[in-house]
This record gives structure tokens, sequence and C-alpha cells, in this order.
């Protein structure tokens, strides 16, 4: 796990947005083999690009936790204050997608 300043709240959020929106990762797989001198070998190496898809119920969590915090913050909004809201989490979402 790399090392960073965020809050353990923060990376649990960060890995369940990953989850929810979908991700891509390599899955590595070796073959060895034992040589005569009782050394391990590396015979084959394969590496597979994999794409986890958007995961549904880390979805679910994170709107319930989002609309439950922000409940207030969009009551008081305009509409033109809303539609910019939306544009800029829309964005957001796309950066985090990537």
């Amino acid at each position: 796990m790399k090392k960073n300043k965020s809050s353990p709240k923060q990376v649990i959020e960060e890995a369940l947005l990953k989850k929810a929106l979908g991700y891509d990762c390599n899955e590595v797989i070796e073959e060895y083999a034992i040589d005569e001198d009782g050394n391990e070998k590396l015979l084959k190496k394969k590496i597979t690009k994999k794409h986890m898809s958007p995961d549904i119920p880390a979805a679910k969590i994170l709107l319930e936790q989002y609309s439950n915090n922000n409940q207030s913050k969009y009551e008081n909004m305009t509409e033109e204050q809303l539609r910019q809201e939306k544009l800029n989490l829309i964005k957001l979402l796309q950066n985090e997608g990537e």
C-alpha cells in the first residue's frame, strides 16, 4: 500500500470510489521451475491487463453517504447553483475515472 498523507477515511473513500467506477489493473502470472542446483528459475511470466467492472453495491454506498452528508447543502441552492454543482460533480467523476 502506498504511503500518503491521507487519513484512513479518505483512503477508504478513494478505494470505494475506484471500485464504484471500475478500474484497470495488471494480473501477473509467473511459472517457476527448480534447476539442477536447486534454485528457482523463472520459466514464464505473463502480464494481462484486466478491467474490473464498476461495482453496484459500492456505488450505492457512495450515493447514500453523499446524499446523507450533503442533503442540507442542496436544499437552499437556486436552480442555477444546482446546475453548476451538477457540472462540477460530473467533471470530478470523469477525472477520477481516468
